[in-house]
């Protein structure tokens, strides 16, 4: 199996930092259907940028799910 057929076929995030996830999330589905994925308390009660670049940043778990569903919805947009 060639690793770099493997890496290549998987988006990948490099250059676009947390607070441009967050920033084109809002802006492409809301608050709250961000808040219906990924179910944490900064995207559903008196959400923020600044709140939830602060929550996400100490866990890992949830930036994981925030990075899969900016991922999903760039790979939407692209079909």
């Amino acid at each position: 199996m060639d690793a770099n057929k493997k890496t290549g076929s998987r988006p990948t995030l490099e250059g676009v930092t947390l607070e441009m996830i967050i920033t084109r999330l809002v802006e492409r589905i809301g608050w709250e259907a961000m808040g219906a994925a990924v179910p944490i308390r900064c995207f559903t009660h008196d959400p923020s940028i600044k709140s939830s670049l602060k929550f996400l940043r100490r866990t890992p778990w949830a930036r994981a799910r925030v990075e899969e569903l900016y991922l999903r919805m760039r790979s939407a947009s692209a079909n």
